[in-house]
């Protein structure tokens, strides 16, 4: 039903996030490892979502990329193993992590997953294995890191936006001068702070 939803980010909860599509707030469950590459409250997000409907709800579990939403699917097609478990071993293991640990038959490292126990995490391996490959999972690890440099670069201009806040700057004032700067991977929190601090006369 839903392939995606893109807009404002309006919460960020322990577990959960809310996007604003025009007014309504979608409750979506996503990895706890996810967290740290959201862009900042009030910026542009998109969630691939997985909808999940049972007898008394209706849930989202979303993803920042199209491949581990695949990888979700693949995980809640093992028997046993509901939207929740998916969930839970996603948030114990990266996308990239989980297809290794099922190519190498690693069943402990699956197992760290909370609520999957040893019998649960060898039928992951064995019911999934055989749709993996090793070229495969290398090519999509060199596609994750790509959109998590890109999304850490996000983190320093958030971290960068709180920090000017701090000094008694407003929010738009603090996104503006932040937007101005040109982050590049190897500037950190105090570069990009010192950057943002000569565009506010500007403003």
């Amino acid at each position: 039903m839903y392939s995606y939803i893109r807009g404002p980010l309006a919460e960020v909860e322990i577990d959960h996030i809310v996007i604003d599509v025009y007014g309504v707030g979608y409750n979506i469950y996503i990895p706890t490892n996810c967290m740290e590459y959201l862009p900042g409250i009030g910026e542009e997000c998109k969630i691939h979502t997985y909808l999940y409907v049972r007898e008394d709800a209706m849930m989202l579990y979303g993803f920042l990329t199209k491949d581990d939403l695949d990888l979700f699917k693949q995980l809640i097609s093992v028997s046993g193993i509901g939207p929740k478990g998916a969930l839970g071993i996603l948030s114990a293991l990266s996308a990239d992590d989980l297809r290794f640990a099922i190519l190498a038959g690693d069943s402990k490292a699956i197992a760290k997953a909370p609520g999957i126990g040893a019998k649960t995490a060898q039928r992951v391996i064995l019911e999934l294995k055989d749709k993996m490959s090793l070229e495969d999972a290398f090519e999509k690890k060199l596609d994750h890191e790509k959109v998590m440099v890109a999304s850490s670069n996000n983190q320093v201009k958030n971290d960068a936006v709180l920090a000017l806040t701090a000094l008694g700057y407003s929010s738009s004032e603090s996104l503006k001068a932040v937007s101005k700067v040109e982050i590049t991977e190897d500037m950190d929190v105090e570069a990009v702070l010192k950057l943002a601090l000569k565009h506010m006369s500007f403003l």
